[in-house]
């Protein structure tokens, strides 16, 4: 119910009358607004949420147990796309990378002892999880691919060569093998077995050779360390092809 103002002050109007309090109990009443004025509220103010920095963020992160690393370590290989820097696991772990070294042997351990589905592969300063050899052709099966086409007695050669004396230039690898590998090189770099690695300082600076991540995928290998010794110091194809054999 609207009270115009002459009465409500005029007559002494008490407020609580009408809601039913008792006549002559007085009600505090609130002072008339001045005109534009914002309107009284009971709420109390609102404070702004506090808000975390990205380098703030970093600070929260507990510092890491050796015996974190291995685990954490896997969740980074899992998640990259293409080999790992060593370096930059160390960065993203705040860790030296010789403590990321000494974590990687922990895991491939680890993988082997308890007969896991993958494999730690380690190519000098790079490292990747891959599947285990043994998995292959269910891998295969699985993702409906075709690996089974072998190479020729002639890539093997040479890919050999370049395994065990990598890095090397053509020239030397055509020393080795009597022939001329302009075509076997082109085969076994469009099955990125193969990859340039750097150039010979020298006149024309040849490109070095070597191998690939994907060469120690083919052959089943956790690391060129893997690759098994040559029968009397000879280099041939017959030891990758037994490898091959063997993990198929």
């Amino acid at each position: 119910m609207s009270v115009a103002p002459d009465t409500a002050q005029g007559a002494g109007y008490d407020a609580g009358h009408d809601a039913g309090q008792p006549a002559g109990q007085s009600v505090l009443t609130q002072e008339p607004q001045a005109a534009g004025a914002p309107a009284p509220t009971n709420e109390a103010p609102i404070t702004p949420a506090a808000t975390t920095t990205p380098a703030a963020a970093a600070t929260l992160v507990a510092p890491l147990a050796q015996n974190d690393l291995p685990a954490l370590l896997e969740s980074l290989l899992f998640v990259s796309a293409q080999p790992a820097l060593l370096s930059k696991l160390a960065q993203a772990l705040e860790v030296d990378e010789a403590d990321v070294e000494a974590a990687l042997e922990e895991l491939a351990v680890n993988h082997d002892a308890n007969r896991r589905g993958l494999r730690v592969q380690r190519k000098r300063d790079r490292v990747q999880l891959i599947t285990a050899p043994a998995a292959a052709p269910y891998v295969e099966r699985y993702l409906g691919l075709d690996l089974s086409s072998k190479l020729s007695t002639a890539a093997l050669e040479a890919l050999a060569v370049i395994a065990y004396r990598q890095p090397l230039t053509r020239t030397e690898i055509e020393a080795v093998r009597g022939v001329n590998c302009d075509g076997v090189l082109r085969t076994l770099m469009a099955r990125e077995l193969v990859e340039p690695v750097g150039r010979l300082e020298q006149a024309g600076r040849p490109y070095l050779y070597g191998t690939t991540f994907q060469f120690l995928q083919y052959f089943g290998l956790e690391s060129l360390d893997a690759l098994p010794p040559l029968p009397e110091g000879q280099v041939t194809g017959k030891v990758l092809e037994q490898i091959s054999e063997e993990t198929k």
